[in-house]
């Protein structure tokens, strides 16, 4: 008898969309509670109605405030689909996720209710008539997440948070209820997949597979559980599994009486998978099969990597490290954190994620922390940090706030984070898994002890739960409890122990005050500036546009965000009278923040072994922390992480009452030669030179102290250093550019065709700093491969321009496109 395999079909066809309760505006009832509106699956409310015209786009100006209404409203989608006899004993409908409560009906009986939009749901369509022959009716009823939530907190007590919404009552993505960078869009629909699974005798319900390096070679585990069509025949099937790791396999019998088995395949040769600067990150294909005789009735497919992973916290000297070893070669982590790409998640396909991994590449990350208040992203998402050598650090979707550990939200979060354990676990990126985001720091210095009041608030998820399905499932996933977080039992956030978060400069103090912190890692640390100038324009039309003009405030969620901008950019630079120059010198002042505080920490390796910005990527145009804007427009951030994140640098850095100069190297070669400084007038006169020799080992940190000469000078407003080793260079300016004599920058330009765009060969006449041309204002698809630019007078270089349309001299000359520090220092 030939058997036939587990059959998938999507169901995607025919879908529709209609609100059944709730605040549907006067002017919409006909088109949305009468008349169906064509759906999308996997889609949402939101993408719906923009596709049907019946709503603004939520990103534009002030139309958040206008859609609110939908997240109060109850939506029901419908469709049909055709079933026949299939020769198939089991019949699973099957939902990767819905958003986010959600009732499921099969030809008008109920089958399954959902609270979580986190894992996934299989229904059984076996029941007597359930399912029949030709077509079947679909409906998903969906509850209004806002009213939902409400009710949720009432019932299992109110809990401190950082916003007004109740997220954490429900399992549903933090931020979709709002962030201080992101909208509100209560959102709800059937957000993945959802298909018919048709199977026999069993199919693998879960598997796990491990790659391990074993001296030269490697061995690859899988442990599959698998569900049987009958359970009354668990004894007679004639069940196997084979495990192929490219041309090697192997095959073991299912114990009779048990569904679990594990099956392992050594190869006598592998090539390590390693992160991004380090090497290559090999990947090898994985298959798993279920075989009943001799016929394959079930495959599931991974790729995995051969590496070693784990984080040194031997307490030291100093304190305890918080350091990334991979196959026995610690990692300076180079790291942004990553939140959903677009507000409504639906919308990221792989081509997106694509994109912007490859400007995290670009700008010399080697790590992603997935923060806890977005979503577990797509399996596209991993297998591309995979291929690309990105490490991946993944939160458990908790943040900022209390949680309860009471029924429903109890058994919703085991079973949540077992799926996800599971799926995630034989990603070679994967290195940690982090039990929350700030929420052992909030308990401990945000008054919630006091306001909890003996209410529960986590601490059994990330201390209990957490730890112990990663033992059970994926034991060789390293763990912390939280971020920030202290592995010897101090203070979360202490500096001298484990990772930490870094606040206070942006919310208090001025960006030079990094330079006060010694930590042995920085999770978390940023500095706001807006958007591109085209994306600004395209989603906030104000009349005259100002900082404070109504859209703009829409935009900029940050509780006294503009006040902050203002005090953080004073100390530096002139307030700027005009709205263009005001964007220009808030996008510089984020940039040369970053900057700063990442010099400071890469000059203290290997005490501090990793920062991690905050933020690579924005999901909605607006003022905000990222490097990567919502229309998917680099930043001049995103070339200060770029410049400071090389794996070779030269800085300037405070030492001992004096200065030095701090030569870094990231690369596995030693690095050696001779670091020429010199400390120079405005007009390029040298006024003390010195050659300093130095060596730095692979992965490794020098040291050079600066002779007095070099590092005193008698005028601090008009003389600075500079030090070159080769094509490398650093400088210090003795004193902050707005009480500095630094004299309008000038330069020519000559503009020739390149591959993808031009070549714009830059000679300057005069001392200029960083120098940035903001393109997107001459063509919206342009992008300027370097940025930041600080010029000798004489000196010259060639920046690659990225477009499609023409581009010459004059535009990219003009004093709006071609920006620089310069012109952000004379009242």
């Amino acid at each position: 008898m030939t058997l036939t395999p587990l059959i998938r079909r999507p169901i995607t066809d025919g879908w529709t969309l209609q609100a059944t309760a709730g605040p549907v505006p006067d002017a919409l009832r006909t088109q949305v509670i009468d008349v169906p509106v064509p759906a999308e699956v996997p889609g949402c409310v939101h993408t719906d109605l923009l596709a049907a015209g019946l709503i603004p786009d939520p990103y534009l100006d002030d139309n958040e405030a206008l859609l609110a209404w939908i997240g109060r409203v109850d939506w029901t989608y419908r469709t049909t689909f055709s079933w026949g006899p299939d020769g198939h004993q089991r019949h699973d409908l099957v939902f990767d996720g819905l958003d986010t409560v959600a009732r499921v009906e099969v030809n008008g009986r109920t089958v399954a209710e959902t609270a979580n939009q986190h894992r996934s749901c299989r229904i059984p369509l076996d029941q007597a008539g359930l399912l029949r022959e030709g077509e079947n009716d679909l409906v998903v009823h969906f509850t209004a997440p806002v009213p939902y939530a409400n009710a949720q907190s009432v019932a299992l007590g109110a809990r401190p948070r950082p916003y007004p919404l109740p997220y954490e009552a429900i399992r549903k993505s933090a931020c979709n209820f709002g962030w201080d960078w992101g909208i509100a869009t209560f959102t709800s629909g059937i957000w993945r997949e959802v298909r018919l699974e048709s199977w026999s005798t069993a199919r693998l319900a879960e598997v796990r597979t491990h790659a391990a390096p074993d001296g030269e070679g490697g061995r690859v585990a899988a442990t599959v559980h698998i569900e049987r069509a009958d359970a009354a025949r668990t004894a007679t099937d004639d069940l196997r599994v084979r495990l192929r790791v490219d041309e090697a396999e192997t095959v073991v019998s299912m114990p009779a009486g048990d569904d679990d088995v594990t099956v392992q395949v050594q190869l006598d040769q592998v090539e390590r998978w390693w992160p991004a600067g380090y090497g290559e990150p090999h990947l090898y294909q994985v298959a798993v099969d279920l075989l009943e005789a001799e016929e394959t009735v079930d495959t599931a497919e991974r790729r995995v990597g051969f590496r070693t992973v784990k984080w040194d916290t031997a307490p030291d000297a100093a304190g305890t490290p918080f350091t990334l070893v991979v196959n026995d070669q610690p990692v300076f982590v180079k790291g942004a954190n990553w939140i959903p790409d677009d507000a409504l998640p639906v919308r990221v396909d792989r081509a997106r994620y694509e994109r912007r991994l490859r400007q995290a590449l670009e700008a010399n990350l080697n790590l992603i922390r997935v923060w806890g208040g977005g979503i577990y992203e797509s399996d596209d998402f991993y297998d591309l940090c995979d291929e690309l050598g990105l490490l991946t650090w993944q939160d458990f979707l908790f943040a900022c706030a209390a949680y309860p550990e009471e029924e429903p939200l109890r058994s919703e979060i085991e079973a949540e984070a077992r799926e996800n354990i599971v799926r995630l676990a034989s990603h070679a990126s994967l290195v940690l898994l982090t039990g929350n985001n700030e929420n052992l720091w909030g308990y401990e210095d945000w008054d919630w002890k006091r306001r909890l009041d003996g209410r529960t608030w986590g601490a059994y998820y990330y201390y209990d739960l957490f730890p112990r399905l990663i033992s059970e499932l994926a034991s060789h996933v390293p763990y912390a409890p939280g971020s920030p977080f202290s592995p010897g039992g101090q203070h979360p956030n202490a500096e001298e122990h484990g990772s930490m978060h870094l606040w206070e400069q942006w919310n208090r103090q001025d960006w030079l005050t990094y330079r006060e912190h010694r930590p042995r890692f920085v999770a978390e640390f940023g500095w706001q500036g807006p958007p591109a100038w085209t994306t600004l324009r395209r989603s906030v039309s104000d009349d005259p546009l100002t900082p404070e003009s109504p859209g703009m405030i829409v935009h900029q969620k940050a509780m006294e965000g503009n006040v902050k901008l203002a005090a953080g950019l004073v100390p530096h630079l002139r307030v700027p009278d005009d709205m263009e120059t005001w964007h220009w010198a808030m996008q510089l002042n984020q940039a040369i923040a970053v900057r700063t505080a990442l010099e400071h920490f890469r000059s203290w390796a290997p005490h501090t072994m990793g920062a991690i910005v905050w933020q690579l990527n924005d999901c909605w145009p607006v003022t905000s922390w990222a490097a990567i804007d919502g229309d998917e427009r680099p930043k001049p951030l995103f070339h200060a992480l770029r410049r400071a994140f090389a794996p070779r640098t030269v800085s300037f850095q405070p030492r001992d009452g004096g200065l030095a100069a701090i030569v870094t190297n990231d690369t596995g070669e030693e690095w050696s030669g001779t670091l020429h400084v010199r400390r120079l007038t405005f007009g390029g006169d040298v006024r003390a030179a010195e050659s300093l020799g130095y060596a730095v080992a692979a992965r490794g940190t020098a040291t050079l102290a600066l002779p007095s000469e070099l590092a005193q000078t008698d005028a601090a407003n008009a003389e600075f250093l500079i030090a070159d080793a080769g094509d490398v260079r650093g400088t210090w300016f003795f004193t902050e550019a707005r009480d500095s004599a630094l004299p309008p920058a000038e330069f020519d330009l000559e503009v020739s065709p390149a591959e993808g765009g031009s070549a714009v060969t830059v000679t300057a006449t005069s001392l200029v700093r960083d120098l940035t041309f903001l393109v997107d204002k001459v063509d919206p698809a342009a992008h300027a491969e370097e940025g930041l630019i600080t010029l000798l007078p004489g000196e010259r270089t060639t920046v690659r321009i990225r477009h499609e349309g023409p581009l010459d001299a004059a535009q990219l000359a003009a004093p709006r496109v071609a920006r620089t520090l310069n012109e952000l220092v004379s009242p």
